[in-house]
């Protein structure tokens, strides 16, 4: 079986936030079995727990916003994507501003510090939410399906009318390795104009060629360049990866997903937990050593019904 898991100990993150571009410091804390993702925003004297759940999503329009009791936590994205790929599945995070350290733009530092910590694993067994029927959504140009699998993979697609973007594509079943090698160094991007705007209507404060691709009209403008080719399409799965996590629990699904984003993204995670016909939770029936979890890997689901695509 493949329990829960949550850290060996307590990490403490800090960086710029994105868009206040204030210094933000961040106290990862091990959690009980079935405690899930907690954020604890902390203003002054008071303190309001946050769920990292799609019922407490507030924002979609530029970064993926929880909150509750007139508080929030900004750009969630990257460090949930961390979790779900390390196999981190209760955690409680202390956070004292308003949004999560943007770091680098991408998921790596996260990946590599929660790596160096080291996963615990606890009393009670993983469970998984399996597609079981097709769900689509489709919101102009964009498009989001997703398919039932005995994976977690992604299949993604984007079209930008730029010479460093274009058309890409790319798939991949996404596991702790996989994930730390080919997606998670992948950077948040955006155009010049874009960033002038945010930083003149009082955002992206933070935002620099140190922590996104800022991409002008004839080029990308970091000095070292992209990661990858394919670095635009690979953050978005990415992000989609931190968005798909806010169903509470892993996914087993092949999720296709044209020009998609943050808003779309929220959208088919809410479209799917109100059809619970089309779902259903799952535990592993596959013994898997405990050190397993530390590379946040999990294998195919023993279960009946659940096809491979």
């Amino acid at each position: 079986m493949i329990y829960q898991s949550t850290l060996k100990r307590s990490l403490t993150i800090s960086g710029i936030g994105l868009h206040t571009g204030r210094q933000i410091t961040m106290t990862l804390r091990p959690a009980d079995s079935d405690t899930g993702i907690v954020f604890h925003r902390i203003e002054g004297d008071r303190r309001v727990a946050i769920p990292a759940i799609s019922a407490n999503v507030v924002d979609t329009r530029m970064a993926t916003v929880i909150g509750k009791d007139g508080v929030s936590v900004s750009t969630i994205e990257h460090l949930m994507a961390a979790f779900s790929a390390c196999g981190i599945d209760n955690l409680h995070i202390d956070i004292d501003g308003p949004e999560v350290p943007v770091m680098d733009g991408s998921a790596a530092p996260f990946v590599a510090m929660l790596r160096e910590v080291g996963n615990r694993a606890q009393d009670k067994r993983r469970k998984y939410l399996a597609i079981r029927k097709p769900i689509t959504l489709v919101d102009g140009e964009k498009r989001v399906s997703i398919i039932p699998s005995r994976f977690f993979r992604i299949t993604f697609d984007i079209a930008f009318d730029h010479p460093s973007i274009g058309l890409q594509h790319r798939a991949i079943k996404i596991t702790g390795d996989s994930f730390r090698k080919e997606i998670a160094a992948a950077r948040t991007f955006g155009f010049l104009h874009e960033v002038e705007y945010l930083k003149a209507n009082g955002l992206a404060l933070g935002g620099s060629l140190d922590n996104a691709v800022v991409l002008g009209k004839e080029g990308v403008l970091n000095p070292g360049g992209v990661r990858f080719q394919d670095e635009c399409v690979r953050h978005k799965i990415l992000d989609a990866v931190g968005d798909f996590s806010l169903l509470g629990y892993p996914l087993l699904g092949h999720v296709k997903a044209y020009k998609a984003g943050h808003d779309i993204n929220h959208q088919v995670v809410e479209k799917i937990l109100a059809n619970p016909a089309c779902w259903q939770l799952v535990e592993s029936g596959e013994t898997v050593s405990h050190n397993s979890l530390s590379l946040g890997n999990r294998p195919a689901m023993a279960m009946a019904g659940i096809a491979e695509i």
